[in-house]
C-alpha cells in the first residue's frame, strides 16, 4: 500500500518513526511495541537509518519485520550521502523485490569528526539525487524532509525553500517536517511554501520531550527551536523520570491540540521507541482511526 495514495484518500494521516535497536531482544520488543499501535490504525511507520550507511543491514530487517510480523505498512529510511548510484540502485532494488513500495530519501547526517558536507567521488550530494533515482524505478511513494525553520547548513530560508521545492519536484509526494515546538514556525513554513507552489501534503513532525537536556542540545545541533516556555515548565514539574515523561505527554499533547485546530489533518510522531507515550498521546487527542473518539487507558496491552 503506498503512503501517497492512501493519504490522498484519507485527507488525513497518522504514523510513527522508530529506529533500529542494536540487538536481537531489543528489536523482539521494538517489533511487540510497534504491533500494539495498530489499534491506532496509523498510515504506516517509519524506520530511521544511521549516517554514514551504518544502519542499512538493521533497518532492512526491521522494516521486513513489521511487513511480515504485524499489519502495519513499513517506510524505511534511506540516505545518499557516500553512496553511488549503484549502489543506492541496488538497495532501491532490493526492496522494491521485497515488496516495500514507501521510502522516506534523505541525504543523511554528516559524520561526527566532519566539519561541512564534501562527499565522495562519484557518490550523490543531495535527496534529490536519491528521490530522482528513486522515482525512476517507478515502484515507490516517496517521502522527503523538510525544515520549518530552515536546515542548519542553508544561509536562509529562501534558500532552504528552493531546496525543499527541488526534491519534492524530483518525485516527492508527501513531506514531514524535522521536530519542532513552537507551532508559528511551521504556520510559517506552510505559508512559505504555498507560496512556492508545494502542493503535497507536509506532516509535522512531533517529538514527544522525555529528556529536555537532550531535546537542548539535540535542537542546538539541528536549528530547532526550544521555547524558553517549555523549559521552565520542565524545570518546575519535570525532576523526576515519571514527571518529565507526564510533562513531555502534555506539551506534545497541547502542540497536537493547536495544530488541529488549525486545520492540520498530518501528524508523524518520532516514537523514540516509547509506543506508551505515543499511545497516550494520540489517545489524548482523539486521533486513532482519525475519529474524535478515545480509547479506554487499559487498551495499551501490558497497562
Amino acid at each position: 500500500m503506498k503512503i501517497g495514495q492512501t493519504i490522498k484518500e484519507r485527507g488525513a494521516s497518522l504514523s510513527f518513526e522508530f529506529f533500529p535497536p542494536s540487538d536481537k531482544a531489543g528489536e523482539d520488543r521494538l517489533i511487540a511495541n510497534i504491533a500494539k499501535l495498530g489499534i491506532l490504525n496509523p498510515t504506516f511507520v517509519s524506520v530511521t537509518y544511521g549516517a554514514g550507511g551504518s544502519a542499512l543491514k538493521n533497518t532492512r530487517q526491521v522494516t521486513l519485520r513489521i511487513q511480515s510480523e504485524t499489519s502495519l505498512v513499513p517506510m524505511p529510511h534511506l540516505t545518499c550521502f557516500n553512496r553511488n548510484r549503484d549502489e543506492l540502485k541496488a538497495i532501491l532494488e532490493d526492496y522494491r523485490s521485497l515488496g516495500i513500495e514507501n521510502l522516506l530519501a534523505l541525504r543523511g547526517d554528516l559524520p561526527e569528526e566532519a566539519e561541512k558536507f564534501t562527499p565522495s567521488k562519484d557518490s550523490f550530494c543531495y535527496a534529490e539525487d536519491l528521490v530522482q533515482l528513486a522515482a525512476s524505478l517507478s515502484a515507490f511513494s516517496i517521502g522527503v524532509a523538510v525544515y520549518p525553520e530552515g536546515h542548519c547548513e542553508s544561509p536562509n530560508l529562501e534558500i532552504d525553500m528552493n531546496y525543499a521545492k527541488r526534491k519534492i519536484d524530483a518525485g516527492a509526494d508527501f513531506a514531514m517536517t524535522q521536530m519542532f515546538f513552537d507551532n508559528r514556525y511551521f504556520y510559517d513554513f506552510i505559508e512559505r511554501s504555498t507560496k512556492a507552489g508545494i502542493k503535497i501534503p507536509i506532516m509535522p513532525g512531533i517529538m514527544p520531550i522525555a529528556n529536555i537536556n537532550k531535546i537542548r542540545e539535540f535542537g542546538k545541533k539541528c536549528g530547532a527551536t526550544v521555547p524558553e516556555r517549555i523549559i521552565q515548565r520542565f524545570e518546575r514539574f519535570g525532576s523526576t523520570t515519571e514527571e518529565a515523561r507526564k510533562v513531555g505527554i502534555e506539551v506534545a499533547t497541547e502542540q497536537c491540540a493547536d495544530l488541529l485546530e488549525n486545520g492540520v489533518h498530518y501528524f508523524h510522531f518520532y516514537a523514540l521507541n516509547q509506543g506508551d507515550v505515543i499511545f497516550q498521546i494520540v489517545n489524548n487527542l482523539g486521533l486513532q482511526n482519525q475519529e474524535p473518539k478515545r480509547l479506554e487507558s487499559s487498551a495499551w496491552p501490558g497497562a
